[in-house]
Parts: structure tokens; sequence; C-alpha cells
């Protein structure tokens, strides 16, 4: 199932690792060396390469964002970027989800990618509220698109029907705003 949400940007529900675009962005944990969800899967399917390289890497802090080469992937880059685990909403996990966002699209832009997919970043294994994950994403996505119109194209990839019916309320209800 897909979605244009408008022009460049579109919702889909399925896996982000068959995505021919310039880079996926993978939800990745501060080690940047695999893991479970939506990590171990671009791990997997990237192959042994794209961890050796991770390896050179030096981890990632929660926020910030780093590029690999997409290796086995359709995409051609990774940009690994380390979501907030929920704690409520005390240690500022909107700000630092916001901060992925902002930090993968710029560094996709610094390395002249036209498009990107992304995730749902912390929602799954970190717990953060999907459809507040949602509003953060969209909201970030929406800034970035509108100061740069050389970007063509962004993917929102959900797992699951329910996340992407909170991406499109989400969509919806920014949209009356």
């Amino acid at each position: 199932m897909a979605k244009e949400l408008s022009d460049r940007l579109s919702l889909q529900e399925g896996d982000i690792t068959k995505l021919a675009v310039d880079a996926i962005v993978n939800a990745a944990n501060t080690s940047l060396l695999g893991g479970g969800g939506v990590d171990g899967a671009i791990h997997r399917a990237a192959g042994r390469e794209l961890l050796a390289e991770c390896e050179t890497l030096g981890g990632c802090p929660t926020g910030e964002a780093k590029i690999t080469k997409g290796y086995k992937l359709p995409a051609k880059h990774v940009i690994h970027t380390v979501g907030p685990v929920w704690n409520g909403g005390k240690r500022n996990e909107e700000e630092l989800l916001a901060s992925c966002y902002r930090n993968s699209l710029a560094l996709a832009q610094k390395h002249g990618q036209k498009s990107i997919a992304f995730p749902a970043i912390s929602t799954g294994a970190y717990r953060f509220p999907m459809d507040r994950a949602a509003r953060i994403a969209l909201t970030e996505i929406n800034a970035f698109l509108d100061g740069n119109k050389e970007f063509e194209k962004v993917v929102l990839v959900c797992f699951g029907q329910d996340a992407y019916q909170s991406y499109l309320d989400a969509w919806k209800n920014l949209s009356k705003s």
C-alpha cells in the first residue's frame, strides 16, 4: 500500500531494504553494529561489508547520523541514525528524534543524495509513541523539503498497517493546521 502525500513525499507499507533510492535510513543503535528490527534487516540485506564499514565509524550518539555504502542493497547508501529510547518524554526525546531526521536529511544532501527512505525511527524496541513520532517525522521532512527544492523524493516506509495509519493520520492533522 502506498500513498503520495505531496509531489516529493510518499508513504508506504513494506520493506525498506527493497527500495531503490539513493539512501535508506537505518534506525540504528549507538554501536552501529546491527541489532533487531529494521537495523538487523538492513544489516542482513546489505551483507557483511556493511558491518565491516560500520566497525570503522566508532559508533554514533543519539540524534546524530553517519553514512555508509549500501553494498548489496538496492539503495546506494545507508544513513545510520540513533533514535532516542522513550522515557515518558522527560529526557528530551522529541528533540532528539527531530534531530535524527534533520541530521539524516542534511547528511544525504551533503553527499549529493536526491532520494531517501525513512523507517519509523524509535517506534519499535525504543517504544517512542507512534503518533508523536509520525508528527515529528512529517514536520521535519516537510521543513527540509520546503527549503531544499532540488531534493527529489522522501519515502516514509511503515512496517505494518498500524504504523501506516498513524503516519496517515498525522499527515491529515498537519495538513489541517
